[in-house]
């Protein structure tokens, strides 16, 4: 068949299960092939191309509507709604995003990124269903990881009181974006080796009935005995507790039982829970054989070969960067406990793991739970290390806030891919990070320069004991600078002068400081002397620094990769207020007001304007205001 050429999933219909068949390689070959080039989320999708081809066969999309928790699975779903066509474009700049997105497509009736919302946004679209009077089926397609979540299983909580119809579709393949830990993970494992369960309590009612009704404590009797025999019979009690029919496991990968289970779920008038097993990966043997979650998302690979697409002498990740120089702090102090919510790969905390396994907590999908335990870690004089995607900060908003600021704890928080990310787009570029924590009384906030400041700062963050300490690092590699031998402590709220100059001054950080310093070079050579300052700390500000450059009347640009509304920037404006100095011309550079799609991070900086060209524009423009001044 050819892909290209499909429009919508109605073809589907009248296609045997042969044929399915047929597809489902077509589709795997495909993917295998596109992704190899672009990059992207490929074990999860070659894990539900049966049950997403089936799920289009049996439902009527986008009347019957599809929601894909976290969103990374959702490729197939997007092939057999008609976008084939533009997966060379995958997670590129203005190309096919990877995750749903409602712009796309009326199939896509839900947009994710983050995982476990997909219960609660089925529930909200079944009770307007309701309301409104309409007849629809809503499945959302939850993974055993994803169910972990607090949100999810609040939903479950609410969907099961309320009996609504809905059917949930459990995707149980052992692992997230690393393998799944916790009760409910361990819980699901008994329930995939217990055996089918097919209308097992439909059975028991039907024989239960043809016992005579010799009056009512008979008949209470067999209600008792129906009870009883269920947890004998039934292996997803746990479900069927919550209100759920639960009807599996089943093999995610065969047409047949698919087709049984979901014609059974849609039969049902309350809320059906369809336990569904899946192998990550399938069809592709080092995407199928991995364990340790390398290939749930990917840069380009040879397809041949399966070896990753990269540089051979690229300097190390920030992620490793900063996780090995916490093992090697855990050596000298006993009390260093890392903990991450089910990042332990991407965080790059393996070599931690298996140094100090007894030191190394993986919560799972539970961000709000790993803040508040990391917290619970600091009130016994333990000394935490939070590495956590600042994209997944934001759902540990309040436990930030009420839990480790408020009671000013030690709790050091590794905030990875801060900044833009480039191709997983608006859900996960991680700029929101200093507009939420800058505000927080308690919090310290900086972000190194480079590797070497960066292990310093880590070193500084371990041996901070005056309250909660975050540190931002990018998404990718380092710049490949000599590291010291031996780790320094950085006083805290302290800038460091990186370049001198006169008619101006640039206050950045981070990754932007290499525009900075390109900017100023060129200004220099048309007679304009910039200076340029490491702002490493953004939360305290240097305000001795900041004063210095006030009292000599140079204009002020600040830059950072995050967003303006309550920013670095910001803060320097609200200080230079409170300083007194009213009249000093200050310009703020950074993420503007609204969500930045996919692409890769130079094409995004330079649609924003946030390029070596655009910091040389604005600091002319502030020179000129200057010398008219003069």
């Amino acid at each position: 068949m050819d892909l290209l050429s499909i429009k919508d999933p109605s073809f589907l219909k009248n296609l045997s299960n042969k044929e399915l068949e047929e597809l489902g390689r077509e589709v795997r070959q495909f993917l295998i092939e596109k992704l190899s080039v672009t990059g992207g989320h490929i074990g999860p999708n070659l894990g539900v191309v049966e049950l997403t081809i089936a799920l289009h066969k049996c439902f009527d999309s986008p009347k019957d509507k599809f929601l894909w928790d976290v969103g990374h699975q959702s490729y197939v779903h997007k092939i057999l709604t008609g976008r084939a066509c533009q997966f060379d474009t995958l997670r590129q700049y203005k190309g096919l995003c990877g995750f749903p997105k409602m712009a796309e497509s009326e199939h896509d009736v839900w947009e994710t990124g983050h995982s476990s919302t997909s219960l609660s946004a089925a529930m909200g679209m079944a009770i307007a269903r309701d309301l409104k009077g309409e007849s629809s089926c809503i499945i959302p397609i939850i993974g055993d990881g994803a169910l972990t979540g607090g949100m999810a299983l609040e939903a479950l909580n609410h969907i099961g009181h309320e009996k609504k119809k809905l059917i949930v579709i459990l995707n149980d393949n052992e692992m997230s974006i690393a393998p799944n830990v916790g009760a409910m993970h361990n819980m699901l494992g008994r329930l995939r080796t217990a055996g089918k369960y097919h209308w097992v309590k439909d059975e028991l009612e039907y024989l239960l009935k043809k016992i005579p009704a010799i009056g009512g404590q008979l008949a209470a009797t067999a209600e008792r005995i129906k009870d009883s025999l269920k947890y004998l019979f039934v292996s997803g009690i746990f479900f069927e507790e919550l209100g759920f029919t639960y009807l599996g496991p089943v093999d995610g990968h065969d047409y047949d039982a698919l087709f049984e289970n979901l014609a059974y779920a849609k039969k049902q008038e309350g809320p059906v829970l369809l336990h569904v097993i899946t192998k990550k990966g399938k069809g592709y043997n080092p995407a199928e054989s991995d364990k340790i979650g390398t290939w749930h998302g990917t840069g380009p690979y040879k397809m041949e070969t399966g070896d990753f697409v990269k540089p051979d002498l690229s300097p190390p990740a920030w992620s490793k960067l900063v996780s090995e120089t916490v093992r090697k702090m855990a050596r000298e102090d006993e009390r260093i406990v890392a903990v991450t919510p089910a990042m332990p790969v991407g965080s790059k905390l393996e070599g931690f793991a298996s140094e100090f396994p007894d030191r190394m907590i993986d919560v799972g999908i539970a961000e709000q739970h790993a803040a508040t335990f990391a917290a619970g870690l600091a009130t016994q004089k333990m000394k935490p290390f939070l590495a956590i995607y600042s994209t997944f900060l934001q759902r540990a908003y309040d436990q930030v806030v009420h839990d480790i600021c408020r009671q000013n704890l030690n709790v050091f928080i590794g905030i990875d891919r801060a900044g833009l990310v480039g191709a997983d787009g608006e859900t996960h570029q991680g700029v929101f990070d200093i507009a939420f924590l800058r505000h927080l009384p308690n919090m310290v906030l900086m972000m190194p320069k480079d590797e070497n400041e960066g292990q310093h700062m880590v070193n500084t963050a371990i041996h901070y004991d005056d309250g909660p300490i975050a540190m931002r690092y990018p998404r990718g590699n380092g710049l490949g600078v000599p590291l010291d031998d031996e780790l320094k402590l950085i006083p805290i709220g302290s800038w460091e002068v990186l370049r001198k100059g006169e008619d101006g001054a640039i206050l950045t950080f981070g990754t932007t400081i290499a525009m900075a310093m390109e900017a100023a070079n060129i200004l220099q050579k048309q007679g304009i002397s910039i200076k340029v300052v490491n702002a490493r700390f953004i939360k305290p500000l240097d305000e001795k620094m900041l004063t210095e450059i006030l009292n000599k009347n140079m204009p002020i640009l600040t830059i950072e990769e995050a967003v303006l509304q309550g920013g670095f920037g910001s803060f320097v404006l609200e200080t230079v207020h409170d300083l007194g100095f009213g009249h000093v011309e200050i310009d703020r550079m950074g993420i503007p007001d609204k969500f930045i799609e996919h692409g890769s991070v130079d094409k995004l900086l330079q649609e924003i304007g946030m390029t070596t060209e655009d910091v040389v524009l604005r600091m002319q423009k502030l020179a000129r205001k200057k010398q008219k001044r003069a």
